[in-house]
């Protein structure tokens, strides 16, 4: 179990790396990719963007250095949080097609979490 919730953490840490890199730096480029973002703007973009990549070295810098572990599955759970709020912005957009990846995203993160305090926590 310890292999597959590690496989997890990689998952979501490149996931949230790579989408808080291009919200927080490369707002432009992201914007023509991803429209609902120009309604946002770009200070709540960058800070959305700031908190993924927090996120992502959450998930996997605690657990490889061993210091303060609980961390991992505390930014698992913040990162399942982050989608829940999302979901809840696409869905007052009427965006539907947004909410299958934040659901996707919800449930890795929350598998993290049971899985780091439940299941093989460090």
């Amino acid at each position: 179990m310890n292999i597959i919730l590690w496989f997890a953490q990689v998952f979501l840490a490149v996931v949230m790396l790579g989408g808080g890199f291009a919200r927080a730096f490369r707002y432009n480029f992201a914007t023509e990719r991803l429209p609902w973002m120009a309604a946002v703007g770009r200070h709540r973009m960058a800070i959305i963007g700031m908190l993924e990549i927090l996120g992502g070295i959450g998930l996997i810098v605690p657990a490889v250095t061993g210091i303060l572990v609980w961390l991992t599955a505390l930014a698992a759970a913040l990162i399942a949080l982050l989608m829940l709020f999302a979901m809840v912005f696409h869905l007052s957009r009427g965006e539907l097609k947004s909410i299958p990846i934040n659901v996707v995203l919800l449930v890795a993160a929350a598998f993290i979490v049971y899985g780091r305090f439940v299941i093989a926590p460090f």
